[in-house]
């Protein structure tokens, strides 16, 4: 089924100008300064989760394709929080050591953008579900 190919692609597109909007109606011309890791919504959430759904919605939730996929969006969400939030807090470290090379600071995604993302993820794979 050529859904499940193209709707990460969709969900990515579709998340990124979400996240674009949010960050120009938020800095205004500077919004550009602010695309990459982090912000609403968590893009990658909405990636992964939209699939997720998706093969929930078309498959069943109580299959190994879902449960699978439940697993790898969990460790997503973790890593998208925690672990991405601490490389966040290294960079404000080391940019106050050195000044040859400025690292991104903002890495890693609160709660609330990475609920975002599942939000976007579970509309579209819940939308992507009615058209299949």
């Amino acid at each position: 089924m050529m859904v499940y190919a193209l709707l990460p692609f969709l969900a990515w597109i579709i998340a990124g100008c979400t996240k674009f909007f949010f960050n120009f109606i938020r800095f205004g011309k500077d919004a550009k300064k602010h695309i990459g890791y982090g912000g609403f919504p968590s893009t990658h959430t909405t990636i992964l989760s939209s699939v997720v759904f998706f093969s929930g919605f078309q498959e069943g939730f109580q299959t190994p394709l879902f449960s699978v996929g439940l697993g790898a969006l969990l460790i997503l969400v973790i890593d998208a929080h925690s672990l991405r939030n601490k490389v966040g807090m290294h960079a404000q470290v080391l940019n106050k050591l050195q000044q040859d090379v400025i690292l991104r600071e903002k890495m890693g995604h609160s709660w609330g953008e990475i609920a975002g993302g599942l939000v976007l993820g579970l509309l579209l794979g819940y939308g992507a579900s009615l058209i299949a």
